[in-house]
């Protein structure tokens, strides 16, 4: 089968690829990992003009969705983009409150959420326990096994990760009861697949992306006179990648069309392997360069591994798809 975005679809994507294009997407990095959130918030505030975080809402809640495909496309643009924060625990927390059936909740969140004015992020008792850029949003929001959904009083002490765009922390515990009940599980099993269909989607991107500056490293670094990109060891490795990204492409496409929680584990393992083969053959070829900072592809180096395990490792996602 062979999945195509229609016009308008491609537009969107292209018009997000043009803003993101024009800002300084790595200086925004650099500044959200050393806890200076403002430019990021600001590039957020853009984004959300397009009408990106509106496509996980209601038309009620101010949304114009749920439009799954259409965010999809989106995420691959902020993952090539190597975009921080947590737009996809903001889009999932979205979708939590609007399957909730409660719509003086929803209304009390929702449109600040899609207006880029209040980024959130979200625990829920499948994801793992940890909350992502706690310290950079204004709400956390945490799912409990027992199905009580509390907005968590704020962020705990932050722990280590790979990638120092993507802080973790445990929320701070108590905070106000916002609803309670098998509903609650119920919008957090979706919840769930929103984020693990949006971060497939970001893999995509960033994979795509290390891809893209690697080829083109190929081209100019030379080896015994000649561009290494002409060797046949090369060749392979880098169209290996590719193979891997095109195959995942599919998959992230039927998971937004259907959304059932086989399709979405699916696009995760896929997107997140691929994106992680395509972190190991920049490296790789890159070689010594490829470790420092200063060079711009350490963003999307450090950012394969977390998002290839985020929301599902790869083991759990197999385990979703076929059952042991």
């Amino acid at each position: 089968m062979r999945f195509l975005p229609t016009d308008e679809q491609s537009d969107f994507a292209r018009t997000l690829r043009a803003l993101l294009g024009a800002a300084d997407v790595p200086a925004v990095v650099r500044s959200w990992s050393a806890g200076t959130y403002g430019p990021g918030r600001a590039l957020w505030s853009r984004l959300a003009d397009t009408g990106l975080l509106a496509l996980a809402a209601p038309p009620e809640y101010e949304g114009l969705g749920p439009l799954p495909v259409e965010l999809a496309l989106g995420f691959v643009e902020l993952g090539r983009a190597a975009v921080p924060g947590p737009l996809a625990e903001t889009a999932a927390v979205v979708r939590l409150l609007s399957e909730l059936g409660d719509a003086a909740l929803a209304k009390r969140f929702v449109p600040g959420l899609v207006s880029g004015g209040a980024p959130a992020t979200l625990v829920l008792p499948d994801g793992g326990p940890y909350a992502v850029d706690a310290g950079a949003a204004d709400h956390v929001f945490v799912v409990s096994a027992a199905g009580e959904l509390r907005l968590a009083a704020g962020p705990g002490g932050e722990l280590a990760s790979l990638d120092p765009a993507r802080r973790l922390s445990r929320p701070a515990p108590g905070g106000e009861l916002l609803a309670a009940g098998p509903h609650v599980t119920a919008a957090a099993a979706t919840a769930l697949r929103w984020a693990r269909l949006l971060t497939a989607a970001q893999c995509l991107g960033v994979g795509e992306a290390l891809l893209a500056r690697t080829v083109e490293y190929a081209k100019q670094r030379t080896q015994f006179g000649v561009a290494i990109g002409s060797f046949q060891a090369v060749k392979h490795r880098l169209a290996d990648t590719l193979i891997g990204l095109e195959f995942a492409r599919p998959l992230v496409w039927a998971a937004a069309l259907d959304l059932a929680p086989w399709e979405v584990a699916a696009a995760k393992v896929a997107a997140g392997e691929a994106a992680y083969r395509a972190a190991r053959t920049a490296l790789q070829l890159h070689g010594a360069v490829g470790y420092t900072d200063e060079l711009d592809l350490s963003l999307w180096l450090r950012k394969a591994r977390p998002l290839r395990d985020a929301w599902g490792t790869p083991s759990t996602c197999r385990a979703e798809i076929l059952p042991p």
